[in-house]
């Protein structure tokens, strides 16, 4: 009789390995390999073939019927923007985020915004009971008859009130809260949560339903579960913000059905978490002129939004002087102060720098460099620099500033809000009302001041 094949999975992130290990290649933890029972086994095995059971033949791309997509709106702006432009019947969607960031209610209120349209939504919670839900619709006021609430752990009895009554809508709150007795591992275990998801998601193309998924995020800020989560799944979605601010920020890093590069801007309210207006003026104060204060413009997929960048430069009473940045790469930081006292020749060894991008928003594009420049010059020097400037450019390692890509956009947005001066790398193509100062190299800052 042959031997059974042992194989060992990560905990942590579901990779698989036929030895056991004291470290998890993949994710780094350490001690979190179990061996896998035949059962558990066979189910990787179905995960892993979920798109090569059917033979098929290569097709030339002219010969392609194109698929369309239907959506339906969720009454919601922002959330409607990330998703491409609404919700895809049949789509499964995955969203993440720190607790208390208003997942829950974010939904909860869409669900009510479906119903309302005459569509049966189905919320299922593992975490709440029915009436602690009904203490949330009360207050978010959606309380819809086609909205129905269902507080279950078990998959086969969700699985069953969806065969009783037609959905067109599912909520999963969450996905680490529901088991299958089917399953001998226990809840939120990665066999646990990557069956669950290849059930919902059979489920989701079957009947045509919307289901969305709400997931919990481990400590490193990525969501809890096996990596195959993400890659079953349509769309993933990321809230981001602290839950002490009113202003929280979803953004996209997978759609099948539309862009990834898009963000919702959400307002937290006593009475429910609401897509933001007039978000152009939230993330910068122009009432007072300050030292250390710089305006900038960044991109967040199609919409441009107007930055300040705060720089602190205090004298250092410890033999290494602290670096540190919130919503700015460290390590570009780094950077730029070693350009300055290298081009610049300005002395910040001995000095401790602090920068924080307000509002919350973490900036991944270069296009601030400048920014956070002429803000550490402007702390440094104490001389505050007028908020009816903005500063577009990227710098380089050799010295030279360089043209940011949307720079149009970008000043259409500034003159919106009133910004008169721009301290650009390159002179913008179509006229506009805001005057231009070219700067291309980083010592011509300094003339600018």
């Amino acid at each position: 009789m042959a031997k059974a094949k042992l194989l060992y999975e990560c905990q942590h992130c579901g990779f698989t390995t036929a030895k056991w290990m004291g470290k998890c290649p993949n994710c780094g933890s350490w001690d979190s390999f179990l061996e896998l029972n035949e059962q558990q086994q066979e189910i990787i095995k179905q995960t892993k073939s979920l798109s090569s059971h059917a033979e098929s033949k290569a097709q030339s791309i002219n010969d392609i019927i194109e698929n369309e997509v239907f959506r339906y709106s969720s009454l919601d702006s922002e959330l409607d923007m990330v998703l491409g432009g609404g919700i895809v019947p049949g789509s499964l969607t995955l969203i993440g985020g720190s607790p208390g960031v208003g997942k829950s209610t974010l939904l909860l209120k869409v669900g009510s915004n479906i119903a309302s349209l005459g569509k049966n939504v189905l919320y299922v919670s593992g975490e709440e009971s029915s009436g602690q839900i009904k203490l949330r619709a009360n207050r978010l006021g959606a309380n819809h008859a086609s909205l129905y609430l269902l507080s279950e752990i078990r998959l086969e009895q969700v699985l069953l009130e969806l065969s009783l009554r037609e959905y067109e809508f599912l909520i999963i709150d969450s996905i680490q809260t529901l088991y299958s007795d089917a399953i001998t591992s226990a809840p939120g275990s990665v066999t646990q949560v990557r069956q669950i998801t290849f059930e919902l998601m059979r489920i989701a193309k079957e009947k045509d339903i919307a289901i969305f998924i709400i997931g919990h995020i481990t400590k490193e800020g990525s969501i809890a579960g096996p990596r195959v989560l993400e890659h079953m799944v349509d769309t993933v979605l990321y809230f981001e913000g602290d839950s002490s601010q009113e202003l929280r920020i979803l953004r996209g890093f997978k759609n099948r059905f539309g862009p990834t590069s898009e963000i919702g801007v959400f307002e937290m309210r006593g009475d429910g978490l609401f897509s933001a207006t007039d978000i152009a003026s939230r993330f910068f104060n122009r009432n007072s002129n300050q030292a250390g204060s710089a305006l900038t413009v960044v991109m967040e997929g199609s919409r441009p939004i107007i930055l300040e960048v705060q720089a602190l430069v205090s004298e250092s009473h410890t033999a290494n002087s602290k670096r540190q940045a919130t919503g700015f790469d460290t390590n570009r930081l780094n950077m730029l102060l070693a350009l300055l006292e290298r081009k610049l020749e300005i002395p910040l060894s001995g000095y401790d720098v602090f920068i924080n991008i307000t509002g919350g928003i973490k900036i991944t594009e270069t296009s601030a460099d400048l920014a956070v420049l002429a803000a550490i010059i402007s702390s440094f020097r104490d001389r505050a620099i007028s908020k009816e400037t903005i500063f577009l450019g990227e710098v380089s390692l050799v010295g030279d500033v360089r043209e940011v890509f949307g720079l149009d956009a970008r000043l259409k947005e500034a003159t919106m809000q009133h910004i008169t001066k721009a301290v650009l790398a390159k002179k913008p193509l179509e006229k506009t009302k805001i005057k231009a100062y070219i700067v291309d190299e980083v010592t011509k800052l300094l003339e600018w001041y």
